[in-house]
């Protein structure tokens, strides 16, 4: 387990599920094979702004804190009261310095403040914006950019029929075996991501979720934070995401991702999903141009059982978070302190490595402490191309890459701006190994639910076999499904 956050500089790139930083945000790591790279792609230029800060004051706590016990404590009278007049004209001289007018815009579960800016800049000067709001007022504990995360997405030529990452002997997961002692029933796995498209072959499978981008320029959906996940699409036009980006179609990485957890297995038709008895919680956090760090922290503490402001406490709590998301820079504290929250109540988060073919130290959230940072692999058992790889990194699993027998088959859309038919599509990336080990995650908890978040990574990671080909910063191995699952129980 990672216990301390890299002190690089905050840059996040727009990839299939990342968090953008101190630089902008998250992206997912796929791509269709029947389509062209995203332009979210690795090797494509991300243009870095937000429109927002974070700013948390010292004197003011979540609205209630829910503990691993179930017990509820209330913050002290006042604490999230509106902005005092004093305060109001230090946020507004820290804006006027760089010639921005701030607005409040609502609070989050960490009991942070959110500020608009006037305009959207770049996360160096939004930077220097919450510095000097921190200069001005001793009473800050803290403020930095609201980024934007986005999908990491990396080219796949091809499209594949079989589910190779599953049994093969050299690079495949041996999730055959592990079938044989636990399927996931009982667990729930959220899938912080774009929201899902409903698929036969998800029929289900998915339980209620919640729609947490707050922001309707990003939801595409005409609304704000809603208790509908449904994924509208994330297209963008040329230019919308920032000068010089080129369109794109609607990646459904949040189907795609949900399909390799718990895609109904031995009905017959389209492909299987590793814990096919497991439940997914779909929390959609990345619309156009990705998502906010501010709604994804949200995202984290509601679906393992926290208490967000407005929004009504998830039923039951998901065990595993899987994030599929990365993006460069440090781990910004709003995403640390939802991690943190998460943990404390036992629940599991698993996240990309990244998909920039550099060191993961430099990449977030997986260089945040506590969580399970994953790297992908190639057909061949070694490290893909594009995977992000160092200390940080704790286990590999299948994400696929070009030339070496192709991607990760999964459920998608059709639908290349708004919704359309079922289908299926093999991408490419970090934010495909990930789910494959979030999934095993659920098959141990399946078989063992008193496991702690630090005792399931320390078995899985024991239990990992080694690499059939070279794979340096890799983590101490490739995810052994059956071992792990036989772990749990050890």
């Amino acid at each position: 387990m990672k216990s301390k956050q890299s002190k690089h500089p905050v840059v996040l790139k727009l990839c299939a599920a990342a968090v953008l930083g101190l630089g902008a945000g998250a992206a997912f790591a796929g791509v269709p094979a029947d389509q062209p790279a995203a332009p979210v792609a690795r090797g494509v230029a991300i243009v870095e702004e937000t429109d927002r800060i974070i700013v948390k004051y010292k004197d003011e706590t979540a609205p209630v804190v829910a503990g691993a016990d179930g017990t509820v404590a209330r913050a002290a009278a006042g604490a999230l009261a509106p902005l005092s007049t004093a305060r109001k004209a230090i946020v507004d001289r820290a804006g006027q310095q760089f010639g921005f007018l701030l607005s409040e815009s609502h609070k989050i579960a960490t009991g942070a403040r959110i500020f608009k800016l006037s305009r959207k800049t770049s996360l160096s000067e939004a930077a220097q914006v919450a510095a000097e709001l921190m200069a001005r007022d001793s009473t800050v504990e803290y403020a930095e950019p609201d980024r934007m995360m986005h999908p990491l997405l990396t080219p796949n030529d091809s499209r594949y029929t079989e589910q190779w990452d599953f049994y093969e002997t050299t690079g495949g997961m041996r999730v055959p075996a592990a079938w044989d002692k636990a399927t996931g029933t009982g667990i729930r796995v959220a899938v912080i991501d774009t929201g899902y498209r409903p698929h036969a072959d998800l029929n289900g499978q998915i339980v209620a979720g919640y729609d947490f981008i707050s922001d309707t320029a990003v939801s595409n959906d005409g609304n704000g934070r809603d208790s509908d996940a449904q994924d509208p699409g994330d297209w963008t036009a040329a230019g919308e995401c920032g000068a010089g980006q080129p369109a794109s179609n609607s990646s459904w990485h949040g189907t795609h991702v949900a399909g390799t957890i718990a895609a109904l297995t031995n009905n017959g038709s389209g492909v299987a999903g590793i814990a096919y008895g497991a439940k997914i919680v779909p929390v959609r956090v990345l619309g156009k141009c990705g998502g906010y760090t501010s709604d994804i922290a949200d995202g984290i503490i509601w679906a393992s059982g926290g208490t967000v402001s407005g929004v009504t406490k998830i039923a039951s709590r998901a065990q595993v978070i899987n994030m599929s998301l990365g993006g460069s820079g440090r781990c910004d504290t709003t995403t640390q302190n939802a991690i943190n929250s998460a943990r404390s109540r036992g629940t599991v988060v698993v996240v990309a490595a990244g998909n920039e073919a550099q060191n993961a130290s430099n990449s977030n959230p997986a260089n945040c402490s506590g969580v399970i940072t994953v790297a992908a692999t190639n057909r061949a058992g070694g490290r893909a191309s594009y995977s992000n790889y160092g200390t940080i990194v704790d286990v590999a699993a299948p994400g696929g890459d070009s030339g070496t027998g192709g991607g990760i088959l999964s459920t998608l859309n059709a639908g290349t701006k708004g919704p359309g038919a079922d289908s299926y599509a093999s991408y490419m990336g970090t934010s495909m190994a990930t789910p494959h080990v979030a999934a095993v995650v659920a098959l141990m908890l399946s078989k063992n639910p008193n496991l702690t978040p630090d005792q399931v990574e320390t078995k899985l990671k024991s239990s990992a076999r080694a690499f059939p080909a070279s794979c340096s910063g890799c983590g101490v191995g490739i995810v052994d499904a059956s071992a792990a699952v036989t772990a749990a129980t050890q």
